[in-house]
């Protein structure tokens, strides 16, 4: 299905998808938007919007469950506004979202599939999951000077922490954290204070009143905790290029950073079971 703008999703995304979960892939370039889809659909996504630019082209796009939405990807708070556009036309749905060059991975993913994944935190009475960020970067950027390349994918694989988030009166708020880490802990400097986390709500249910904020938390506090107030709950990761992307993109960092790597870098093997070694997600009671 091709919706012509953020309006025309909104008045028939209800009658046109199916049941869910649904992805929403915000495509704001045209880097690796085929194998984002790709990845999402071996994911098991019932249906997968992309949402970019009129002018981009998908080579899947007559692909049953892929629908595009053409819009502005690149505004301040073009996330904001495809989250909430969404929530509103589908509602009761699981909905995902992240961008291309972005790849989803749960506690045994390869073997199940987020369907299931989502049935099991609708039993836990969750209605979210908190995701991590994990920033991918090229092993060489000589070579690779965009900061993308799958077959030579390197991530930090140490260096991570949190901090319990504050509330604007500086009282700790219950069960959530921010988290840091990767690309944006160590080259802090060329990014904005409010990006630099690596902890994402990447997977919500759309319940009445739920909006995304400004800051890409959600106005329903519950929705922004890592678990469950009586036990620990699964978390996923987000294995993404964006930050290595940005980086080379911006003339300030490009010109100053002439690897990625450090005593830490790791190659990503593309499984689910390298991050839960690392403790980067984890399965919670879901055994």
């Amino acid at each position: 299905m091709h919706f012509s703008s953020l309006t025309d999703f909104a008045a028939q995304a209800r009658q046109q998808l199916g049941r869910g979960p649904v992805a929403l892939i915000i495509a704001d370039d045209a880097v690796d938007i085929d194998q984002t889809v790709g990845h999402h659909r071996d994911r098991g996504f019932a249906d997968i919007v992309v949402f970019c630019d009129a002018a981009t082209a998908l080579a899947q796009a007559d692909t049953h469950g892929l629908h595009r939405v053409d819009c502005d990807t690149t505004a301040e708070t073009s996330v904001m506004d495809v989250v909430n556009t969404a929530i509103t036309a589908l509602p009761d749905q699981w909905l995902y979202y992240c961008h291309n060059a972005e790849y989803l991975y749960f506690p045994f993913c390869e073997d199940r599939s987020v369907g299931e994944m989502l049935t099991f935190m609708t039993e836990e009475r969750r209605n979210s999951v908190m995701t991590y960020l994990v920033d991918l970067y090229p092993q060489d950027l000589a070579a690779h000077p965009g900061g993308v390349d799958r077959d030579s994918a390197h991530f930090d694989g140490s260096g991570y922490y949190a901090l319990a988030r504050t509330d604007a009166t500086g009282a700790v708020m219950d069960r959530q954290v921010d988290v840091y880490g990767g690309l944006r802990w160590r080259f802090e400097e060329h990014i904005a204070r409010p990006r630099q986390t690596l902890n994402r709500v990447a997977f919500f249910r759309a319940v009445p009143g739920l909006k995304m904020q400004a800051d890409r938390h959600f106005n329903l506090a519950e929705f922004n905790t890592v678990s469950c107030p009586w036990h620990n709950n699964l978390t996923a990761a987000i294995a993404s290029f964006r930050t290595a992307k940005a980086l080379r993109r911006n003339p300030g960092s490009r010109d100053v950073i002439t690897t990625f790597n450090c005593p830490q870098s790791q190659r990503f093997d593309w499984q689910s079971q390298q991050l839960l070694d690392l403790g980067l997600i984890e399965p919670g009671q879901w055994f």
